[in-house]
């Protein structure tokens, strides 16, 4: 079992950064890939990017493409998104998730951290 804790979350103007982090313990060595998902109110929750647990991002959502960059610190065991170019329609609740070597699902759930984009 994999814990995820996220942090970071907070109330932005539109066209300011964030950075989120997502620390992981447990049974790390298990992980094969991490990924940041969201869900705004009244939408279903969207995949953002996706980053292997060696560091290399996979997938990044055409929505955020170029505005947000997944990173893996790896001594800290932490994913981090970093976020500019803010809009309004990025507000949600983000998720952190990881999946393990013997899933095919993101199995594992942080319990995530509010960004608000404000105009």
């Amino acid at each position: 079992q994999v814990q995820l804790v996220e942090s970071g979350g907070g109330l932005v103007q539109a066209g300011g950064s964030l950075r989120l982090s997502c620390a992981a313990s447990g049974r790390t060595d298990s992980i094969y890939s991490m990924a940041w998902f969201r869900r705004a109110p009244g939408n279903e929750r969207e995949r953002v990017c996706d980053i292997t647990w060696g560091g290399t991002p996979t997938y990044y959502a055409g929505s955020v493409k170029g505005r947000f960059t997944i990173s893996r610190d790896n001594a800290e065991n932490t994913v981090y998104l970093r976020m500019n170019g803010l809009k309004l329609e990025d507000t949600a609740v983000y998720y952190c998730a990881a999946r393990a070597r013997v899933s095919m699902i993101y199995d594992n759930w942080g319990q995530g951290t509010q960004v608000t984009v404000s105009s």
